[in-house]
């Protein structure tokens, strides 16, 4: 009992350590939220809510969008399941690193605190993942967002256009952080990154293509690769993998 209880705490502090970055990063993006909600009509006390009950920064910013534009509430809700979808899909790529024992509680707790940054960083540990190491990224990440946002929504308007827009950039490089070392260690990585970004492209530059909505791009992409990359390149078994 004792054993499994130091091996959790490790773990967490594990997660916790990983995410540090996670966590400046979110600081830094939600910053630049913080003061766009403000600018929206919402209250320091709204944008801080708002970001601590989501996290989720593309479907923050869309959501925003709406409510600047008075839209109704069914076009609120639907425009956030199809841009935060993405996150059923990670959700269940993780749950094949879980063990077959780890309990439901822990599943539903885990899918709570699913951003594309914890993810890529939960995906990339070798073996099994410790429900406790993704709480450790969580505890870290989910401050850094909701006081990033209610520390932009108090600073107003005081910063310039030039660095809210280069605060933003900071998600992007977070991404390629994640994605790099990876992409370095296995070809297969690789090659799945290169397929991503050409499609992505192929979506943005089509004219018919280009007219579909950001978040539906991002489903597609990532149905595309991922099911391209899963029939080219199967994984053996979990009994496989672990000799039994």
């Amino acid at each position: 009992m004792r054993f499994c209880v130091l091996r959790n705490l490790r773990s967490f502090l594990h997660g916790m350590y990983a995410g540090i970055p996670i966590g400046l990063g979110y600081f830094a993006v939600s910053f630049a939220f913080g003061i766009q909600a403000r600018a929206a009509g919402l209250s320091a006390v709204q944008a801080f809510l708002l970001s601590g009950t989501n996290l989720t920064s593309a479907g923050q910013f869309a959501g925003l969008a709406v409510i600047q534009s008075a839209g109704s509430l069914a076009t609120l809700a639907l425009t956030q399941v199809v841009i935060n979808l993405r996150y059923c899909l990670m959700s269940c790529a993780l749950s094949q690193k879980l063990s077959a024992e780890t309990p439901f509680a822990h599943r539903f707790l885990m899918a709570c605190g699913v951003t594309d940054e914890i993810f890529g960083v939960s995906i990339s540990v070798r073996g099994y993942l410790s429900p406790y190491y993704l709480y450790g990224q969580t505890v870290v990440a989910w401050p850094g967002w909701a006081f990033g946002t209610l520390s932009g929504a108090l600073a107003g308007n005081i910063l310039p256009s030039s660095i809210t827009a280069a605060l933003g950039m900071a998600l992007y490089g977070m991404f390629v952080a994640i994605v790099v070392p990876a992409a370095r260690e296995d070809r297969k990585v690789l090659s799945v990154v290169f397929a991503a970004a050409l499609l992505s492209m192929l979506f943005w530059y089509c004219p018919i293509l280009s007219s579909i909505s950001p978040g539906t791009r991002i489903i597609l992409v990532t149905f595309l690769t991922a099911g391209t990359a899963a029939f080219c390149y199967p994984m053996p078994s979990a009994e496989v993998r672990h000799g039994s």
